[in-house]
């Protein structure tokens, strides 16, 4: 009778709590926003040292692999997380540099050809302006055609006392977001470095917490859980940052045999928003033919043309090879998700929702193929040799 007692308890408790979160779901669900904001650092220096120990953990592999000098020991792990970091760092100065120089001339290029577009605007805005209108700019000016400094003045004064609230406003919120920002970046990069440098003592003691709370059972499938979620991402991030590499130099060398303008700064962006699955190439592929565009709508035309080109190629035959079959999800599965979590979450959801998906269709899969696999059969029993008669 104390078990059922214990589950009727159980389960009026979990009615209760359910009843509690639907009923104050409007501070609850405000609470839980408040939580997460404070938290928010915390959880980007996460996911910023779980990216970062992939190419941590490539550098400790060819740190003095066989070497168990105390001093090589010791110096590992710092010297590979050091590595880490400034490799990424070389990597978003390269790619600064091979992009922002081609990026001024081309917004001043536009500007040239914007110029003479807004001149010719101005001349057919004022023919169209009513007298009225003429009369309020003619106040400005004297009868001998002088500036009325006075009324200029006036008129100044009015606009920034009407402008400078909005202003203000403006600046206030610019210069508190970058402080924000900044104290964001700088708390996440200090407790990435804490979580890396003692990754494994941390992990020893969550598995610690999780064998003295949780059942064997339900240890070993949340463990299950980790491991299969855990190379899912590992495999996708690998994968989509090769993919993103190749489809860059593609890219690059095609424009540059073609003699495309932009050709470093439009391969660079490419393989960047080639990290989106499915879709960020497109994105990439459309800013640069704006660009291109710019200089000849010509080249413009052909440069979509090769795009298109290119992104079939590498569709049928790098991206299955190289992310495809790492992460072992079908290509329908592979849009579906995109587009949920793109819906959802943005581009930050586009990256989360494949190897998310990835990692649920494996365990999907595994789970039905062992509950359709015949039992095994028992070995027949001995029978017992009878007795010699006597």
């Amino acid at each position: 009778m104390k078990p059922e007692w214990k589950g009727v308890v159980r389960l009026g408790v979990v009615l209760f709590a359910l009843y509690l979160a639907i009923h104050y779901w409007g501070s609850l669900s405000g609470l839980l926003l408040l939580a997460l904001g404070a938290a928010f650092p915390l959880l980007v220096g996460a996911v910023a040292a779980y990216a970062v120990n992939i190419l941590m953990a490539q550098y400790e592999r060819w740190y003095f692999p066989r070497s168990q000098r105390p001093a090589v020991l010791r110096t590992r792990r710092p010297v590979c997380l050091l590595l880490a970091y400034a490799s990424l760092v070389a990597i978003v100065i390269l790619l600064v540099r091979m992009i922002l120089p081609e990026l001024i001339s081309c917004v001043g290029l536009l500007i040239q050809k914007v110029i003479p577009i807004l001149n010719q605007l101005s001349l057919l805005i004022g023919e169209n302006l009513t007298q009225e209108q003429l009369a309020a700019f003619s106040n400005l000016f004297l009868a001998d055609g002088s500036i009325d400094w006075k009324e200029t003045l006036s008129v100044a004064v009015n606009w920034l006392i009407n402008g400078l609230g909005g202003v203000m406003g403006s600046v206030i919120s610019m210069v508190s977001a970058t402080v924000s920002t900044t104290f964001t970046a700088v708390m996440a990069f200090i407790f990435s470095i804490y979580l890396l440098l003692g990754k494994e003592k941390l992990s020893r003691n969550v598995s610690l917490v999780l064998r003295t709370y949780l059942k064997p059972r339900w240890y070993d499938r949340l463990v299950y859980f980790g491991d299969t979620l855990n190379g899912c991402f590992h495999r996708f991030i690998v994968g989509q940052c090769t993919e993103a590499v190749i489809l860059g130099l593609l890219c690059v060398g095609g424009m540059l045999l073609f003699r495309f303008p932009y050709a470093t700064m439009i391969g660079a962006l490419i393989g960047f928003t080639a990290l989106i699955p499915v879709a960020g190439a497109y994105i990439g592929a459309g800013v640069g033919a704006f660009m291109i565009f710019t200089v000849s709508p010509l080249k413009a035309l052909l440069f979509l043309i090769f795009i298109a080109v290119l992104q079939q190629l590498e569709g049928n035959l790098i991206y299955p090879k190289v992310v495809g079959s790492s992460i072992g999800l079908p290509g329908i599965w592979v849009l579906a998700a995109v587009t949920v979590g793109g819906g959802v979450l943005g581009i930050f959801g586009m990256l989360l929702a494949v190897p998310l998906t990835a990692a649920l269709y494996q365990m999907l899969r595994t789970d039905v193929v062992q509950r359709n696999s015949p039992a095994p059969q028992s070995a027949p029993e001995e029978v017992p040799p009878s007795p010699p008669e006597s």
